[in-house]
């Protein structure tokens, strides 16, 4: 029987969204490729991901996925505004967008903590500004059969 008990790790960094597909051709063939920012990234959540499921068995069953994406206060905010940012009065709403991060997490952890992000059937998401940013990730096992 697979562990019950939650995962979770943080990716530390500035938090980057999933990047579209690139297309080129070769030989007139059409090829797509992901953007070197997001495979690089992807990477990055890959390590943080190994380092806490070293002895543990890839969840099995239906997941939820908590994610809190920290995001870097901008160097030129006035320290009313930072200190503003820093309580959660001044929301973020620039990118990256929230639910793009989500699917750079979900790809990053393919195999890793689960064996498809098919079985993610629930999400808990936000995003906020921090001086240190990163995403803190939490993946809970329910207590639900699979179809």
């Amino acid at each position: 029987m697979s562990d019950h008990k939650p995962v979770t790790f943080l990716v530390p960094g500035e938090p980057i969204g999933k990047g579209r597909p690139r297309m080129t051709t070769v030989n007139g063939h059409a090829r797509a490729f992901t953007p070197t920012k997001t495979a690089d990234y992807e990477s990055r959540i890959a390590i943080a991901a190994h380092e806490v499921m070293a002895e543990r068995e890839l969840l099995a069953g239906p997941v939820l996925m908590e994610l809190r994406i920290m995001v870097p206060i901008a160097a030129s905010w006035s320290k009313k505004k930072t200190a503003q940012a820093l309580a959660g009065q001044v929301m973020p709403t620039k990118k990256p967008d929230a639910d793009n991060v989500l699917k750079a997490i979900c790809d990053g952890i393919n195999g890793i903590v689960f064996r498809d992000d098919v079985q993610v059937v629930n999400v808990s998401l936000s995003k906020r500004f921090s001086s240190t940013p990163g995403v803190y990730v939490r993946v809970v096992p329910l207590e639900a059969l699979p179809s």
